[in-house]
């Protein structure tokens, strides 16, 4: 069965969204999910998201005027994510990173030959400025540029005006070195100079001209269960997508907005703390309950839990199954109300889809649950 998504809301404009979309990435849920879940749950006077990615909920959250806390335990997706919850003008932006590049350069330059091809040297003399200074830095404006610097670090050359300061590569993710040197190096495509500056002025000024009023809460890089133990709010609504059983790393697709954030200069293979790659479904299962057992522990009685949820083909699991299994095993106190398609939204934002070349993606879900008890 499919069912077409609902269109986006007319309330809000084109402007006002773009700040949503500020670095490309993969399996983010379209907006219109959370959307949705506020709409149709109008009691809701906080918001969770325990595996936040680019923070969706949280922006939605913001444009229903709610507070909202998310977590994830990869450092370029709360990167992301903590500036879809801060709200600074374009000059301010502008500002602090034109005194950080007139400030002396600083920090080490990564050599090597697919730096030598990404960037010109300038340019990357630029980054490496950037990078050294916002790793010091926490404050709103901070927040900001480094989401900015994030989604215009890599993509495609423009005929024109520069979007992007690399080489030519995705936007939604980072070439692997080999590969990527071999592709330039073939093409003789030489890296040109592109002052960071302007492509920041250009993309502040469009992502930032219309953003909505800031609602207040936070995003926390971590693991979920240790974060939400730690926590003190009180949730009644909670909208969210986990990774889905056997969904490969984010990490290494997303080395080099890591390295900007002060991760190495090389591709960091691994899947420590990657809920997707557990050994088997049963543990996968296992620890999905232990996130939903955590959630209840922060949530009011009464209060909603919306998932959306899919597999790989590969993984040859049924999501339904599995997702029932883990809210069963958490014994939380979820009373599950609803699972549905989650439908075939336009322009391919499912994230199951995102992995087309494993076959064809198995039909996402959504599932609704109440929490009818508090959980000792």
């Amino acid at each position: 069965m499919t069912v077409t998504a609902v269109a986006p809301s007319p309330a809000w404009s084109e402007d006002v969204l773009r700040l949503n979309a500020i670095c490309p990435y993969y399996t983010m849920f379209p907006l219109e999910f959370p959307l949705q879940q506020l709409e149709t749950f109008t009691g809701a006077t906080r918001v969770l998201d325990p595996f936040c990615g680019r923070g969706t909920t949280l922006y939605a959250a913001r444009l229903a005027g709610l507070p909202s806390v998310g977590i994830d335990i990869n450092p370029v997706a709360a990167a992301i994510a903590q500036a879809k919850l801060v709200r600074v003008t374009p000059r301010a932006v502008i500002r602090l990173a034109n005194k950080i590049l007139q400030s002396s350069p600083r920090g080490e330059v990564p050599d090597g030959e697919f730096w030598q091809w990404c960037y010109e040297h300038e340019t990357l003399r630029e980054l490496v400025t950037l990078r050294e200074a916002l790793l010091k830095m926490a404050t709103p404006t901070a927040a900001m540029l480094r989401a900015v610097v994030l989604g215009v670090l890599h993509g495609p050359q423009n005929k024109g005006v520069p979007s992007y300061l690399s080489n030519q590569m995705p936007r939604t993710y980072a070439s692997k070195p080999a590969y990527a040197v071999k592709f330039w190096d073939k093409r003789n495509m030489q890296p040109v100079r592109i002052p960071v500056l302007d492509v920041i002025e250009r993309r502040a000024n469009r992502l930032l001209e219309a953003s909505p009023l800031a609602r207040g809460g936070n995003v926390y890089l971590g693991d979920a269960v240790q974060t939400l133990s730690g926590l003190r709010q009180r949730f009644d609504l909670v909208v969210t997508s986990p990774p889905y059983y056997g969904m490969r790393t984010y990490v290494a697709d997303q080395w080099l907005r890591s390295w900007f954030l002060g991760g190495p200069p090389e591709v960091p293979y691994g899947t420590h703390g990657q809920i997707a790659r557990q050994p088997s479904q049963d543990a996968f299962i296992q620890a999905l309950a232990d996130v939903w057992a955590a959630t209840a522990h922060r949530c009011r009685r009464g209060a909603r839990l919306a998932i959306r949820f899919g597999a790989l083909p590969s993984a040859r699991t049924n999501p339904e199954e599995m997702l029932l299994a883990s809210l069963k095993e958490a014994k939380a106190g979820w009373v599950v109300k609803e699972v549905r398609p989650a439908g075939t939204p336009p322009k391919r934002t499912r994230q199951a889809e995102q992995f087309g070349k494993a076959g064809s993606a198995i039909d996402e879900i959504d599932l609704v649950a109440e929490l009818t008890g508090v959980p000792r």
